[in-house]
């Protein structure tokens, strides 16, 4: 069984440690944890591992957040991997900091990552690991916050929450969509 799994963010530096790049930063540190590398290949930062005799294809796109439908479409095709074994890792606004949400499908919320996903996909039937960023700033400040990086605070809780994120993804592979949710949410 094979499973494409999306972190979403924007490649530079600038954008290492931002709120936007928590999939980069989730996925970089489930391959860390199974001793893969990641290299750069068509749209995408890519690397494989092995869990439970399943197989986890780990992308980041290189096409930035706005186009990341493009690196997941082209991937999704050339490993053949159906639509329900996908899973796109991503920040949300509408959730406290910390929070997970695995949901089966949903609305894109205007994040326009998930837009351009749905758009290419033709779907919003694919899962998706939601990673709580908080909505602390002031009107019309949202995109500012989003590229900011993580509060000292935050930071301090960030390796924790980022390794049950992994085990969430592994979990997705192993036990199902529904059992995963039901043991991760809430």
């Amino acid at each position: 069984m094979k499973y494409l799994i999306a972190g979403l963010g924007n490649i530079g530096p600038e954008y290492e440690k931002t709120r936007h790049n928590i999939g980069f930063m989730i996925l970089d540190d489930l391959a860390k944890e199974h001793g893969a590398t990641f290299k750069l290949d068509k749209h995408a930062f890519i690397t494989e591992i092995k869990h439970k005799g399943r197989t986890y294809i780990l992308i980041k796109p290189t096409t930035y957040m706005n186009l990341s439908g493009k690196a997941i479409r082209y991937w999704m095709q050339d490993k053949k991997v159906p639509v329900d074994n996908i899973m796109v890792v991503t920040d949300d606004i509408a959730l406290p900091f910390g929070k997970i949400r695995i949901r089966a499908k949903g609305s894109n919320g205007g994040h326009n990552g998930l837009k351009n996903i749905e758009q290419l996909l033709a779907t919003s039937k694919y899962p998706r690991l939601r990673f709580g960023v908080g909505d602390e700033f002031a009107k019309g400040k949202q995109v500012d916050y989003v590229l900011g990086d993580f509060s000292k605070d935050q930071e301090d809780y960030l390796p924790s929450l980022i390794g049950k994120c992994g085990e969430a993804i592994l979990s997705f592979g192993s036990i199902g969509l529904e059992r995963t949710m039901n043991f991760f949410n809430g």
